[in-house]
């Protein structure tokens, strides 16, 4: 199965660089390219993308608002492709912001070719690309930057949630990945991910980009505690 992109930056030799390199993936089909979040929303309209890789800092309109506007569509749009965000910085609050609007993730521009080839495939294929140690250091930066946490209905939910939904939750949000998870719990990898599945569907999440996220600001995890 080919999987849809665009490119949505406002450099035009980062758009042709990361085009030609995908569109060379047998697996991958550039269907267009974009030099701001107003044209980028437009285009993903209408080609209907799987992944978007969208650049944080544009003229007319930044990553971050054209990543909500296709992320949580205005009534009557169908379409919601995959968003990975682009950028210079390895910590930036446009990305956390973005993560938390639904995101899958983030990757540095100046990752090496074959990081950018895996990104797209991983995020097509519906995980978060949140394996990278700079990406817990982003979202725990930003975590420990914002106000204690709610005790309001996103704390609540987490009432609804097992002891080992819980616990599988907590380790998520540490950065471990599914493998990781499955050898702490003494659990097989199969059953991480049915938790896993549960946990998302129960706390509304989209991914596991958002559970990291959810999990810091209910207060279920404390910034720089390992």
């Amino acid at each position: 199965m080919t999987t849809r992109v665009i490119i949505v930056d406002d450099q035009a030799m980062v758009r042709a660089g990361f085009a030609a390199l995908l569109a060379a993936q047998s697996d991958i089909d550039v269907v267009g390219d974009a030099p701001d979040g107003v044209q980028g929303v437009e285009l993903s309209r209408r080609t209907h993308p799987d992944v978007v890789l969208m650049d944080v800092r544009m003229p007319e309109m930044d990553g971050l608002e054209a990543a909500r506007q296709l992320l949580d569509p205005p009534p009557g749009v169908v379409h919601r492709p995959k968003v990975l965000m682009l950028t210079t910085f390895d910590v930036d609050d446009y990305v956390y912001e973005a993560l938390r609007a639904g995101a899958s993730g983030f990757l540095l521009k100046d990752a090496p070719p074959a990081d950018l080839i895996s990104a797209v495939r991983v995020v097509a294929a519906g995980e978060a690309l949140l394996a990278p140690s700079v990406t817990r250091r982003l979202i725990a930066d930003f975590a420990r930057q914002r106000p204690a946490p709610r005790k309001d209905r996103t704390a609540l939910r987490l009432n609804g949630l097992t002891p080992r939904e819980t616990e599988v939750l907590e380790l998520i949000a540490r950065g471990l990945s599914n493998q990781e998870i499955a050898e702490a719990l003494v659990l097989a990898e199969q059953t991480v991910k049915t938790h896993i599945g549960r946990v998302l569907a129960k706390l509304e999440l989209r991914d596991r980009a958002q559970a990291v996220i959810f999990a810091y600001e209910s207060g279920l995890v404390s910034p720089g505690v390992n």
